[in-house]
């Protein structure tokens, strides 16, 4: 079973993040303005939880949705001239924003799922933990001179790395681990088309390579971001776990700076392999109109003995930038289901006896006689299911092939 992506949508919505510069008063503002929301959120946790202790033996329950947290909010406003002093737009949010996050939890609950799969329920949010994050709709920011300015006069200098497309509908300002501030805009985006090439291919995820496709210029290698910064990292973990403080004691300096260097590498890698699935994205969508791509869930291979190098491939990551790089150039995506994918047959549909075990790297038909990498011959496979032409894979076609040839 596939399913088609990026066929018939006209427009969609992307974030386009950039980086802050933010002054001593604005950083005064938005650590004041975070404070209000951090506590408004901490009142709906608690509202949310006493509503399930009042639940437990009453014979009419009570609820905690929208209304009655807007209501919490209108009071709080009106009792405390100091969450009064912030402005309401990042505070309503924070409510949407927790009712979200209530609502999933219980849908989760209801539909019976397994303790590892649910969502689980909105917790407190500590001042030492809790990273800032504030939401603002169109109401509540403005764009002027190439500054931000968000409700409440906190102004803002945005790096503009690329220019917006549209307007903004909403930006997310928020603060990563390294204590950067960035501001992630919400756009209406319309579909760029590229000039169609008439080919197709089929790609399957692996971990020797993070990409094996029916077109050998187009497989993506193991990049090994992680690996290449494991010595650096291994250096900085052993410094922080040496100055690992007591519990209940504050760090000392050489912990937060070791921890600081640590997460600058984490991010480091982060931004290596996203921009690495990016660059083949654009090239993949570039070259082809469809693409048969395996569509499996990679959460599996962190329980297997190659979960180190699976992380390292970030096949996630790149399989979101290939079906949003498809999705704003208009190519058309074949989400292929990956049951059985490495024991059928891509010459003639046969399917081995036995699973293949992963030292096994050449799939050999018993039915047919093909013999062909694993992987390349999952990737043919993708075609087949997905109702593309997998003979042209090799240079040629069947007699009376109607559907475009495969790289």
């Amino acid at each position: 079973m596939t399913t088609p992506q990026g066929a018939g949508e006209d427009s969609g919505h992307a974030r386009y993040t950039y980086r802050l510069r933010v002054s001593s008063a604005a950083l005064v503002g938005l650590n004041t303005e975070w404070a209000r929301c951090r506590w408004i959120w901490n009142e709906c946790v608690a509202m949310s939880r006493k509503v399930h202790d009042l639940n437990k033996d009453a014979t009419e329950k009570t609820t905690c949705g929208p209304a009655q947290l807007d209501r919490m909010l209108t009071g709080a406003r009106t009792a405390m001239g100091w969450l009064r002093a912030g402005s309401s737009v990042p505070q309503q949010q924070t409510i949407r924003d927790f009712g979200k996050s209530r609502t999933k939890a219980l849908k989760d609950i209801k539909a019976k799922l397994p303790m590892r799969q649910r969502a689980g329920m909105p917790r407190i949010k500590r001042k030492r933990d809790a990273l800032p994050s504030m939401n603002y709709t169109r109401r509540g920011f403005r764009l002027k001179d190439g500054r931000l300015h968000l409700a409440g006069g906190i102004a803002l200098t945005v790096v503009w790395s690329r220019d917006l497309p549209a307007d903004p509908t909403s930006v997310r300002v928020y603060r990563d681990s390294l204590g950067h501030w960035y501001a992630s805009f919400v756009v209406a985006t319309a579909i760029e088309p590229l000039p169609e090439t008439g080919r197709v291919i089929g790609i399957d995820w692996g971990v020797k390579e993070t990409a094996a496709t029916t077109s050998d210029s187009h497989d993506l290698p193991h990049p090994q971001h992680g690996k290449s910064a494991a010595a650096k990292l291994a250096r900085y973990q052993k410094q922080m776990a040496r100055r690992k403080p007591l519990r209940g004691k504050a760090a000392s300096k050489g912990y937060r700076t070791a921890s600081r260097a640590a997460a600058k590498i984490h991010k480091k890698v982060a931004r290596q392999r996203q921009d690495t699935g990016r660059k083949w994205a654009k090239t993949v969508v570039r070259d082809f109109d469809r693409l048969a791509v395996e569509g499996f869930r990679p959460k599996f291979l962190a329980k297997s003995t190659m979960a180190r190098k699976a992380a390292d491939a970030a096949i996630g990551t790149t399989k979101t930038a290939l079906v949003d790089m498809a999705r704003k150039h208009g190519r058309i995506v074949h989400l292929v289901h990956p049951a059985h994918t490495t024991m059928d047959c891509a010459q003639c549909g046969a399917r081995t006896k036995h699973a293949l075990p992963l030292s096994e790297r050449t799939y050999a038909c018993t039915a047919c006689g093909a013999v062909s990498p694993r992987d390349k011959n999952s990737a043919r496979v993708m075609l087949v299911r997905a109702g593309l032409n997998p003979a042209g894979a090799d240079g040629g076609s069947p007699p009376g092939a109607l559907l475009p040839k495969a790289a």
